[in-house]
Formats: C-alpha cells, structure tokens, sequence
C-alpha cells in the first residue's frame, strides 16, 4: 500500500450552468431566502452550506459538502406527473454520487420552518 495523495482535479462548471446557478441566487423565492437565512455562516450546527450550487447538469437548492446533502425546495409545479419522475431521476444520480437529497415543500418552510430546520439539522448528524 503506498502513502500517495491522489491530486484533486476539478471539473470545469459548464458556463451556461454556472449562469443558471447566478440567476437563480438573484431571483430565490421567499421560502428559499427564509431557509438560507437560517443555513448560512454556518448556523445550523457548524455545517456550510452553499445555496444554488452547481453539480452535474443540476443547480442544487443548498448543498452542505462536508455532510453531502442537498436540500430541495419545491412548489406546486412539483405536483406534475413528468416533473416528479424528473426529480426522481436527479435524485437517483445525485445517490450515485453519495449525495442525499431531502425535499421540502415551500410552503413548509415558510409555516413550519423551525420542524424543517430540526428535520435538516437530523439529516446532517446522522
């Protein structure tokens, strides 16, 4: 067995992804600005969480690297048939990744936010 460090490498964030990722962190909707005003600087248990982070060909809600959790918030447009098997699909190949992904529905965070934040907050120590 040897000691050597396998150098880390990168992948570029294709542009047009990268600027999807700045748009949706100009226009976040009220429950996503609510959640990361709580999630940011590292105020939910020490963890740092990134909001509208790139991976893959998906811009993630927020992303917390160190516990590799992605927290999802959807609306109503969630409902639909086709939308619902897209989310499944992007779910599956973030797990691939050994990436877990909880999902909350917007109008959750914005009555209940405290049970969302204990329910994240679970999911990070587990």
């Amino acid at each position: 067995m040897t000691n050597e460090k396998k150098l880390f490498l990168p992948q570029p964030i294709p542009t047009p992804l990268l600027e999807a990722a700045r748009v949706l962190r100009r226009t976040m909707t009220d429950a996503e600005q609510l959640l990361w005003h709580c999630l940011r600087r590292k105020q939910l248990g020490g963890f740092r969480f990134r909001r509208q982070h790139p991976i893959e060909r998906f811009v993630l809600d927020f992303y917390c690297y160190e516990a590799r959790l992605a927290v999802e918030l959807d609306g109503g447009q969630h409902n639909y048939t086709d939308i619902k098997v897209r989310d499944a699909e992007r779910s599956a190949l973030l797990a691939y990744h050994g990436i877990r992904v909880i999902r909350f529905w917007n109008n959750e965070v914005l009555s209940t936010t405290e049970g969302v934040l204990q329910r994240i907050y679970d999911a990070l120590n587990e």
